[in-house]
């Protein structure tokens, strides 16, 4: 009976994941960031990048075709590694986006605490079956790579839909800006970039492709209500004018 060598294996994973982790600048200026109360989602999309990278070249360093059985990846290897790492990758970042919603939303306002997204599962499934699906680790190792930043990504993508939809069901305006992460970008991303207010979304806003590095961005204003009654829009600003008139035009009256 051979040996189950994902205890050991994981171990050694979460250990340089960890260690990695702590002494990277770039988390450490986005965490900072954090702290101070000046980060963007900009910030958010850097430190899943960072997290991504990390585990990624771990998993790259760590497992190869020749520890794993006939050189082949099992899907009871990589579920379990996949899930173990990816849903770890899932809550630093969350946590992440939860803090940083928070203090978006206390800046204009809203004592509101940011809305977390769920983890998305499918997209680990696909990643453990394309990874379990093939006899040659070495034909499928490189969706130990890229996918795994982009899948990160995608965390920020989901926890800023998820507030965005909070946030106009609670009556407030939304919009969000795509912005292109070069001047090369392919044209389908292009096509993408923009500010779009709720609900006039294109329905890709949130998605990206592979290799994909474009940013999302979302940030509230909290002016806007709307009522939930007559479902009809009104700016807080004006309605205080209009209260200030009205309580004027008394005032003369009984002069």
């Amino acid at each position: 009976m051979e040996k189950d060598i994902v205890p050991d294996l994981l171990a050694t994973i979460e250990e340089q994941f960890d260690q990695q982790v702590l002494s990277n600048e770039k988390i450490k200026k986005a965490l900072q960031k954090l702290a101070n109360k000046n980060a963007t989602y900009l910030d958010a999309n850097e430190f899943a990048i960072e997290i991504g990278n990390i585990l990624s070249n771990v998993l790259d360093v760590n497992i190869t075709a020749d520890i794993l059985p006939d050189g082949k990846m099992y899907f009871n290897i990589s579920d379990r590694i996949l899930n173990t790492t990816l849903n770890k990758n899932y809550d630093l970042i969350s946590s992440y986006c939860v803090d940083l919603q928070t203090e978006l939303n206390h800046g204009v306002g809203l004592k509101i605490k940011g809305q977390s997204a769920e983890i998305n599962q499918d997209r680990i499934v696909g990643l453990v079956n394309k990874l379990s699906d093939s006899d040659d680790f070495n034909a499928v190792k490189w969706l130990l790579k890229e996918p795994i930043v982009n899948f990160n990504q995608s965390v920020v993508d989901d926890a800023i839909k998820e507030n965005v939809d909070f946030h106009a069901k609670s009556g407030l305006t939304s919009k969000v800006t795509r912005t292109l992460d070069n001047s090369k970008a392919c044209k389908w991303c292009r096509n993408l970039a923009g500010t779009y207010e709720y609900p006039n979304f294109p329905s890709d806003v949130y998605r990206r492709h592979e290799r994909c590095q474009c940013t999302v961005e979302y940030i509230p204003n909290g002016k806007k209500r709307q009522n939930i009654w007559s479902k009809e829009w009104t700016d807080q600003d004006k309605k205080e004018k209009i209260e200030a008139r009205k309580q004027m035009n008394l005032s003369e009256r009984m002069w």
